[in-house]
């Protein structure tokens, strides 16, 4: 009988054993699953904080924000926001503008704003290190400062990734992170209509709106959007006017 005890002892320990080992590795799973969803989605601010929308708006205000630019289809974008009196902010890329410097002035004489979307938009982005990181937003902002002799606070990760290099990055330089609320998947999406109905269909008050001033395709999206959102009673402001960032210091 002893035995028959000592042994029940060992297979009730062994099976607590079996459990508790895969309730680790389920628990590991859903972890991992959770930090690489915070890593490309950055609406959650898993890494570190992130503006995605105005919260409570109390008016009908918009942020369009443009990546990867500039290029020559900036400038069609420029003059449909200048026919429907709109603002946006543009989050550039350090070899575009320095391969387009004309075209990054002219951003900010039209009334426009640019933050930094690093200098080169590496495909690798979120295998840098940390100083890398800091190398990509810093390079890009001596470029913004010789084309422009101006600053930007604002900084947006290529693909929106953050993971801890950017986020010590961060923390370092102190830029201001900005997502979105509201996302077109105009590189993605090729038919026109379709992204124009898959950004209404989820518009709100105090959304930042992605777009990408790369193609025909966005730019003749907007010739569609910018007449509705002028209809609907909308109004698109820069990032720092919807957000109300105007004092804020690096």
């Amino acid at each position: 009988m002893p035995c028959f005890v000592v042994l029940a002892f060992f297979a009730i320990a062994i099976g607590i054993v079996y459990e508790l080992w895969y309730f680790l590795i389920a628990v590991l799973c859903l972890a991992s699953c959770f930090t690489a969803w915070g890593a490309f989605d950055i609406r959650l601010g898993y890494f570190t904080p992130t503006y995605v929308k105005q919260k409570n708006s109390t008016e009908k205000l918009l942020a369009l924000t443009f990546d990867d630019g500039p290029t020559p289809f900036t400038a069609d974008i420029m003059a449909l926001l200048d026919q429907y009196d709109s603002k946006a902010t543009f989050f550039c890329i350090g070899k575009q503008m320095e391969r387009y410097p004309e075209l990054t002035r002219q951003l900010l004489a039209n009334g426009h704003q640019i933050g930094n979307h690093t200098y080169s938009h590496s495909t690798n982005f979120g295998f840098l290190s940390t100083d890398e990181v800091v190398a990509e937003i810093e390079k890009c902002n001596a470029v913004l400062a010789k084309c422009t002799q101006t600053q930007t606070s604002l900084f947006r990760p290529p693909f929106g990734v953050t993971n801890p290099s950017v986020a010590r990055a961060v923390k370092q330089l102190k830029p201001l992170v900005i997502g979105w609320s509201n996302r077109s998947l105009d590189t993605v999406i090729t038919d026109e209509d379709r992204i124009f109905r898959r950004v209404v269909r989820k518009l709100q008050a105090g959304d930042i709106i992605l777009f990408h001033d790369t193609s025909a395709r966005t730019v003749n999206v907007l010739r569609k959007f910018l007449p509705y959102l002028k209809a609907e009673g909308y109004r698109c402001v820069s990032v720092d006017d919807l957000l109300n960032l105007h004092n804020h210091e690096k």
